[in-house]
């Protein structure tokens, strides 16, 4: 009796040690990550403030929907960072406005592209002229909640993309000066 009681007991043990590992598996990792990317683009720190703030469609390409109307940021205190789906108003706002002064800094803080996940990220955009003609952008990410395993660089070379290839050859081109 004694030694089926022992058996029983060990395999209710072992049965709770695994279910407790499945669990801990199954819970989200919390850590937190940081970056800054600087690139040279021609224009006054104001002229490159307007092109990364109001509508910015015609350089931010990630989206939750397939043909986004419209990526616009409000730029305010309390103002929205907004993907609008379609013209009733649906959509996501990525983030809220903390910071702005024209031309200097823009600061907000929301999930962006991590929506659903419990994490907040704080990206900050500086603007120092170079020159008389140029400004140096500035960008810095940090968060911190759930952070998955790799997802502190997929987040970095996200903004690669947005900084190197999109907004900087539409800077290049002009495109955000055409009324």
């Amino acid at each position: 009796m004694k030694f089926v009681s022992i058996n029983i007991l060990l395999i209710i043990l072992i049965a709770g040690i695994n279910l407790a590992q499945e669990d801990q598996a199954s819970k989200p990792k919390y850590d937190v990550f940081s970056f800054d990317k600087k690139v040279t683009l021609p224009g006054t720190p104001e002229i490159i403030f307007d092109a990364v703030t109001g509508d910015i469609s015609g350089w931010w390409d990630h989206s939750f929907t397939e043909n986004p109307k419209e990526f616009y940021i409000e730029p305010i205190p309390g103002g929205g960072f907004w993907e609008y789906f379609d013209d009733e108003g649906n959509g996501v706002l990525h983030a809220r406005v903390i910071y702005a002064d024209r031309g200097k800094m823009l600061r907000f803080d929301g999930p962006l592209g991590l929506s659903g996940k419990a994490i907040q990220v704080v990206t900050t955009y500086q603007f120092e002229p170079v020159g008389s003609d140029s400004t140096l952008f500035k960008v810095s990410v940090h968060a911190a909640g759930e952070v998955d395993e790799g997802m502190p660089a997929i987040v970095e070379k996200v903004w690669e993309h947005f900084i190197f290839e999109q907004l900087k050859p539409y800077i290049e081109s002009g495109k955000n000066l055409e009324e």
